[in-house]
């Protein structure tokens, strides 16, 4: 924990002079995406506030903003704690992620679309891959899939994703079998992007639907088989 809380120290330069609790939220939430603070961290209000050098107060706000994303939880008489998701979240997130994801390929207009960002975290992946770097390529593969998202154009659209996607890496953080778990989405991306420069909407999406199937059976196999080995 120690290491954790002097790296996020170097975190107070982002909060600028008007510290607010939205400010230390997004710090927070990136700190546990990349694994800083595991699924069932206890989080020190002391610790925390003092390395940000925030008050009580704005960290608990921030806390309550994480908690209603559905990334932390608050037990009584024990603290605030990162949550540990059951099988049924997990499913619930990818339930959540084929709606939305499938509907905005469906959705788009007549090609061209605008598939830098999805070019960029592809290449992202790739170079991960090569350097050996999975946790890298399972941050890539949340790129690919933000910006996926991002072809709708809609704020409220990415708002709703951005916590979905930020709940699963919580999942991925309990199965941490990194390789096993992105390096096979590396070409089914390929895929997905490949099918959208050709204006390909119909192929698109059903790749992208039985992606998600396969991932969902995939991450659900090793989570139950972990949280059981936990509890």
């Amino acid at each position: 924990m120690a290491e954790q809380l002097k790296d996020l120290a170097d975190d107070r330069a982002l909060l600028g002079r008007t510290s607010t609790a939205e400010r230390v939220s997004d710090i927070l939430r990136s700190r546990i995406a990349e694994g800083y603070f595991p699924p069932g961290t206890r989080l020190s209000e002391d610790s925390i506030g003092g390395a940000l050098g925030v008050s009580r107060n704005t960290l608990r706000e921030a806390f309550r903003l994480l908690t209603h994303e559905r990334l932390l939880v608050h037990e009584l008489n024990r603290g605030v704690f990162v949550r540990v998701l059951t099988v049924e979240d997990v499913e619930d997130i990818y339930r959540t992620r084929r709606l939305v994801e499938c509907a905005v390929v469906r959705g788009l207009g007549e090609p061209p679309y605008g598939l830098d960002g999805l070019n960029g975290a592809v290449e992202e992946g790739r170079r991960a891959a090569r350097e050996g770097d999975w946790k890298g390529v399972g941050t890539a593969n949340i790129h690919f899939h933000r910006e996926l998202v991002a072809l709708a154009a809609s704020e409220r659209t990415e708002e709703l994703m951005r916590s979905v996607f930020a709940e699963l890496r919580l999942a991925f953080h309990v199965v941490d079998e990194p390789q096993r778990l992105h390096e096979p989405y590396i070409a089914r991306n390929i895929a997905i992007l490949e099918a959208l420069q050709v204006g390909d909407r119909e192929k698109a999406e059903g790749l992208l639907a039985g992606y998600l199937d396969d991932s969902l059976e995939r991450v659900v196999e090793v989570y139950r088989r972990r949280v059981g080995e936990d509890g």
